[in-house]
């Protein structure tokens, strides 16, 4: 009889303890954190077949899609990349959106992202196939319209939460025989120029839009506003001074671009500047607090400034929510472009569109060559194709009054389904890259627990998806997001916050450092060959893949980094020490 076999007929499975087991990972979208996803799995997993499916020709996601004119990042640039990849060539603190594309797909080719994702492939269903523990997900070729079927243990969305646009619901839109664009589907093709052009909507696109098409020869603009806005002083403003540098001087010179690229550490140390800024201000998104009363003071008469000739229009768009409640926009040159005289601002709300143009509440018609939907993208939902988990559950259903989810990355029912930039994902201030690497990181820690330990399935306990639900209502509960205002960051009926992480980056971070396993229940792989099954087979045959030939180093434990030993007599140097976060 065979040595390794035990009672029962358990035998001992012929893997390292490591137990690189062979899984297979779909991830949805190509944008940040798709390839976030195509660079980190293989750098810190084997044996993982990996494939990314992109929609569009080019990967970087929205940065792709948004090609209207104005587009740009309204944080500082160099909050807006990743921690492992900074770029010290941005042309300006607020980079064009042009530039940002750029970026991703150079940081994808780089790292050698690319070899996994596979553009023009759009996803049309996915289901989880109980007996077989995989999803089983068809895929449609959008230059040869061939359909794909294809299946993965691991289902991973990282479409983004401004990828699918939401286009106006209002009477008679499909009428309009003019031009129709969206601000995430833009025709950089189409002259504008003596075009007669209705704007809908006063989000942060609207914001960028309008002071670029005002500029156009010969154009009028009607800007449709159903809602008034807070237009901020540009976000990077006190980080700028703090560097000692001109806050309205916000294009890099060649200089200074060179001096960022030949000196990491002086570039890290500007970078850390507008991080610390950005990080540092949770308290103006409390109702009341006093930072939260002196940010909205401070806004109102910025506005009221450069609206000082046109009291209408600061009647209307100087909101009485707090700044936040909306995404706050820093908006250069949008209050001004709406005292031009090519321009005008409807206040009306929209009752119907017609064959040539749009008809107010108030009986009012404008004709229009050009309609321009900046109204936003489809959030608060699940995404457009159908996800089917256990027994058929769409998760359109699941989540058909407001999405649910555990720590923002999983929801029962809908085993080996995680979410990248998924519901309460997003931050109303900080940096988003980190929060989406941490959550990326986490969503790994997931995958490696089912490859090593030998787990066909996992999913969060309901129960601990109700607890976080209350945990986010709770604590949006006194903060300016849940004041009176019309957010994407809200649920459609507009009690719940579900587009933001309860907290600060350095919040999501903590929570995300290390995974509460027993939040989570089970599936074991079953026995093969005749194998019993066993919850922990993953230990294999008592050996390490360290002791194989090229499988790494045998006396790695040697090489870990020593404690470091306070000095004695020195507390202004033990200081740093008491300075670390806790788990490192």
């Amino acid at each position: 009889m065979d040595e390794r076999k035990v009672q029962n007929e358990f035998t001992l499975k012929d893997q390292t303890v490591e137990n690189f087991r062979p899984i297979k990972v779909i991830v949805v979208g190509a944008g940040l954190c798709g390839i976030l996803a195509a660079i980190r799995i293989p750098e810190r997993m084997r044996n993982v077949e990996l494939i990314v499916y992109e929609k569009s020709e080019k990967v970087g996601g929205v940065w792709w899609l948004s090609k209207y004119p104005g587009v740009a990042c309204d944080v500082p640039s160099h909050s807006y990349q990743y921690s492992f990849a900074p770029n010290p060539n941005w042309s300006d603190l607020y980079a064009p959106g042009s530039e940002i594309q750029q970026y991703f797909e150079g940081v994808a080719k780089r790292f050698g992202a690319m070899r996994f994702i596979k553009t023009n492939h759009k996803v049309e269903h996915a289901e989880w196939n109980d007996s077989e523990k995989k999803w089983k997900v068809k895929i449609r070729n959008l230059v040869t319209d061939e359909e794909i079927n294809d299946e993965s243990d691991i289902f991973i969305t990282a479409r983004g939460q401004l990828s699918e646009p939401s286009w106006p619901d209002i009477p008679g839109f499909e009428s309009f025989k003019g031009k129709v664009m969206h601000s995430g589907q833009w025709d950089d093709t189409y002259d504008f120029r003596n075009k007669k052009i209705g704007v809908i909507g006063n989000g942060s696109s609207a914001i960028q839009i309008i002071p670029q098409l005002q500029k156009v020869q010969g154009t009028t603009l009607t800007c449709f506003m159903r809602s008034p806005t807070w237009i901020s002083p540009s976000f990077g403003d006190v980080a700028m001074e703090a560097l000692g540098l001109d806050p309205t001087a916000t294009a890099f010179t060649p200089e200074q671009k060179a001096a960022f690229t030949s000196d990491p550490e002086e570039y890290l140390r500007i970078r850390k500047v507008f991080e610390d800024d950005g990080n540092l201000i949770q308290d103006t998104t409390i109702l009341s607090h006093p930072t939260q009363v002196a940010f909205q003071t401070l806004f109102r008469e910025n506005m009221q400034k450069k609206l000082a000739s046109r009291p209408d229009l600061a009647s209307l768009l100087i909101p009485s929510f707090a700044p936040g409640c909306r995404r706050v926009t820093p908006g250069r040159g949008f209050l001004e472009s709406l005292q031009e005289p090519n321009v005008t601002v409807v206040s009306s709300p929209i009752s119907s569109i017609t064959p040539t143009g749009i008809t107010s509440a108030s009986s009012d018609k404008y004709d229009f060559d050009v309609l321009i939907c900046a109204t936003g993208f489809r959030v608060a939902s699940s995404p457009q194709f159908p996800i089917l988990g256990r027994n058929a559950l769409p998760l359109s259903t699941r989540w058909s009054e407001h999405p649910s989810t555990y720590l923002s990355v999983a929801v029962d029912q809908f085993p080996n389904l995680f979410f990248m930039f998924g519901p309460n994902s997003a931050i109303g201030f900080g940096s988003l890259t980190k929060i989406l690497e941490g959550q990326a990181d986490y969503i790994f820690k997931l995958v490696r627990k089912l490859q090593k330990e030998d787990y066909a399935s996992m999913e969060p306990l309901p129960e601990r998806v109700k607890d976080f639900e209350e945990y986010v209502d709770t604590y949006f509960r006194n903060t300016v997001y849940m004041d009176q205002c019309n957010s994407w960051y809200k649920s459609k009926d507009g009690k719940k916050v579900v587009g933001l992480w309860p907290g600060s980056t350095l919040h999501a971070l903590e929570a995300l450092r290390a995974p509460r396993w027993e939040d989570w229940k089970y599936e074991v792989v079953g026995g093969k060959e005749g194998r019993k099954k066993n919850a922990l087979s993953w230990l294999g045959n008592g050996r390490s893949v360290t002791q194989d030939k090229g499988g790494g180093d045998p006396s790695w434990y040697l090489n870990v980094d020593e404690i470091e030993v306070p000095i004695d007599g020195r507390p202004e140097e033990n200081q740093k020490y008491r300075n670390r976060p806790w788990g490192y």
